[in-house]
Order: structure tokens, then C-alpha cells, then sequence
């Protein structure tokens, strides 16, 4: 039978009737453990009981109002996110695609406000992702997203990633903002280094230009800090988030300074559902577990034995996998064999993980998991990664 749907995903076959922390539970029959978090959107695990409670509570009371009137439990969680970041203003979205617009528009308002309307080109690193907009798959650059639905958006210009003489080059007098991802993600999990973001920071500061942070797949408590540019010494001027903040429930943010926010003024930028109540419900219920004391340093814990037990995954494995990469709970294996096969292999040893490019595979475990599951995950891996070899073995000419 056809499906109705638009066939734009390539969907495994398999689907899911509920979840329970870090574990899945197949139509099939079969449980299986969440190493993807839904591309690490369910930072705190599947049916988080706090969640439940703020998201049904919400919803007996109010869903939408619209941003005509005031809604109070946004104003909490945009307070709440300035008093934790370096942000003064905060703009809520749906997604991370939307909040990526607003920090576009909103790089581009400010030099428009500041007398400089000639300043709208934003450049960007190869290997990024942004979102799937017009805009920002003109500002990923990516010619496999671009493909089909030129012309491309003007107004963005690519560079390699942590080349420094190379960004040099491409700043112009048109150039409004350098916008990055601290730790690449769809890229495949490839790292920025902290010495090429301080100079970053530095020709932003000495060329006028705004720096802004993608953190949509490293923020909220991923890397075990609520952002990933705390480990940086570096702070950016906006940022954007999604993925994790609503715990997922759709949400995104885009934070700023108040300078950097200077010319977003009333009817500049809006959104219909962006901020809705039961979106800020979730969001605050997110944010009170990811806050709570000692939250973040277990995650940090937790991301230093994933790292490790994946370096001896690969000691094991070593034609499979070829590279460890990421920190905290954000994880990549550059594997040796077709990413996509070890998906499926993976998949077959009832664990979920998420390919990448570059030949990787992301791992993106809920925040809440234990060492007991970290290990099982090893365990899982390793059978997956077993069978791999066993597969070449038989497929050599000679193998009986």
C-alpha cells in the first residue's frame, strides 16, 4: 500500500507504541535502547514523570492565546534562560529551523539599524547544518539540501571549518555575522577548536560583526553544561536553540544580547504558535530538572564513561570503527564500514543510533542515563559490531 505521506524521509521499518526513560518499546514486541533521543530532542528520556505532570496540568487549563496577549510562564522561561546564559532577550519558536531565521533577520536588523543596511552577509563553515528553510540550507551550504530548489539564497558564504586565514579572506565590508556550531552535529560530530572560536570572538569584536552559536543539537545540558560555549571562554552575541529545551515538546529559542537585539522592534518578527503555554510549560519542567543541583556535573560523568567505553569499543573493533569523536553526551563513531550499515546493525541488536555525515554515527543518549545503561549499550554495540565482522568474514573469497 502507497502511503499518503510525502515520501521526503526514508523511514525504517519500525515504529514505536511508548517509551520509558531511555527505552523504546517496538510495535513489534521488542525493547530497545535510545541512543538517538529523537536526533536529541528527549533530553530527559521518554515519559519523564515531571514533564507528564507540567504538560497535562497545562493542558487542562490553556494551550494558546496567541502572542497578542501576555503569557506568563514564557516570561518565566525567558527569565529564567537570561539568568543562566549571556543572554538579555529571548525570542520563543516552534523549531530550530525557526529560531535560526531569527537570528538571521535579527544580525541583519542590526546593522540595518546601526546605519548599515549594506551588512546582511552572513558567513557560515562547511559541514553545517542550520535547518531545512530556505534560508538556512543557504546558510548550511550543503548542495545535497540545496539541490532542486535554487537559486540559493543570497547573502552566505561557506569556509572550512578551524581555517582561520581562509574566514580572513572572506570577511567584506558586507559581512554582518559569523554563525557556527560549537561541536558539529549532522557534520559528523566534528569539534571546533577552542582557540579558532576565541579568534572568532576577536575579529567579531574588531571587525563589528556579530558571532552567533548554533546550539540547537549542543545545547541544554548536552555536553554537560547547560550551553556548549561555557567550555569555550568564548560568549556569542545570539544563539540559537531547540532539540532539547522542550524535552520533546516542539520548541526553539533565539537568545541575544539587548545590543545585538537592537533592531527587532514591535512587528519586526513574530510567530503564531512560538510561546505558547503548553510549550512553556514543558520548557520550564525541563529546565527544573536540567538546573537542579549536581544535574550537569553527572552528565559530565556520564559523557567521560561513554567516551571511554567507546574508545575500547574501537580498541575491539578496529575494522569497523575508525575514530572516536564529541564530548559529553554528544558522541560519534567515524566508522569504517558504511554508516548505514552499522545503523541497521545496531538496530538489530535492539539499540537506536542516528547516522551523520562523514561516514558517522551519532550517539545522543538521553541525559538521564545511568552507568548500568551505558554499559548495556557497550554490550549491545559490541555484538552489533561482532556481526559486522562476521558478515566481511563470510563474504571474503575463500571463507567457507
Amino acid at each position: 500500500m502507497t502511503s499518503p505521506l510525502l515520501p521526503v524521509f526514508a523511514r525504517a521499518e519500525l515504529s514505536f507504541e511508548k517509551g520509558e526513560g531511555p527505552w523504546l518499546y517496538g510495535r513489534d514486541g521488542q525493547r530497545y535502547l535510545d541512543f538517538g533521543a529523537g536526533i536529541a530532542v528527549n533530553a530527559l528520556g521518554h515519559a519523564h514523570p515531571h514533564l507528564v505532570k507540567a504538560l497535562t496540568e497545562q493542558a487542562s487549563k490553556l494551550w494558546h492565546s496567541s502572542n497578542l496577549f501576555q503569557i506568563p510562564e514564557g516570561e518565566r522561561l525567558a527569565q529564567r534562560l537570561v539568568e543562566n546564559t549571556f543572554a538579555d532577550v529571548v525570542f520563543f519558536s516552534n523549531s530550530g529551523a525557526e529560531a535560526n531565521e531569527a537570528a538571521i533577520k535579527m544580525a541583519r536588523k542590526y546593522h540595518h539599524a546601526g546605519g548599515n543596511p549594506e551588512r546582511f552577509r552572513i558567513i557560515t563553515f562547511e559541514g553545517a547544518f542550520h535547518g531545512r528553510t530556505l534560508a538556512t540550507i543557504a546558510a548550511g551550504g550543503q548542495a545535497k539540501y540545496i539541490e532542486g530548489f535554487g537559486p540559493k539564497v543570497e547573502g552566505f558564504d561557506q569556509v572550512p571549518l578551524n581555517d582561520l586565514e581562509a574566514l580572513k579572506a572572506a570577511i567584506t565590508p558586507e559581512t554582518a555575522a559569523l554563525m557556527i556550531e560549537p561541536l558539529q552535529g549532522e557534520g559528523g560530530v566534528r569539534t571546533v577548536d577552542n582557540a579558532f572560536l576565541r579568534e572568532l570572538r576577536a575579529l567579531c569584536d574588531s571587525q563589528g560583526i556579530l558571532l552567533i552559536f548554533d546550539e540547537i543539537q549542543t545545547g541544554v545540558g548536552r555536553t554537560g553544561k547547560l550551553f556548549a560555549y561555557e567550555w569555550t571562554g568564548v560568549t556569542p552575541d545570539i544563539m540559537s536553540v531547540a532539540k532539547g529545551i522542550g524535552g520533546g515538546f516542539p520548541l526553539g529559542a533565539c537568545l541575544a544580547t539587548r545590543e545585538a537585539a537592537r533592531g527587532m522592534t514591535a512587528g519586526t518578527h513574530g510567530t503564531t504558535f512560538g510561546g505558547n503555554p503548553l510549550a512553556m510549560a514543558v520548557g520550564n519542567a525541563v529546565l527544573d530538572v536540567v538546573l537542579a543541583p549536581g544535574f550537569l556535573k553527572e552528565v559530565e560523568q556520564k559523557g567521560l564513561l561513554l567516551k571511554q567505553r567507546l574508545a575500547e569499543l574501537k580498541d575491539r573493533h578496529p575494522s569497523v570503527i575508525a575514530e572516536v569523536r564529541g564530548f559529553g553526551l554528544m558522541m560519534g563513531l567515524r566508522t569504517v564500514v558504511p554508516n548505514t550499515d552499522f545503523v541497521a546493525a545496531a538496530r538489530a541488536q535492539k539499540i537506536i543510533v542516528i547516522g551523520a555525515g562523514d561516514n558517522v554515527v551519532r550517539l545522543l543518549p538521553p541525559l538521564i542515563i545511568s552507568d548500568a545503561d551505558i554499559s548495556e549499550a557497550f554490550n549491545r554495540l559490541d555484538a552489533a559490531c561482532a556481526a559486522m565482522e562476521a558478515e566481511k568474514t563470510k563474504a571474503q573469497p575463500g571463507a567457507a
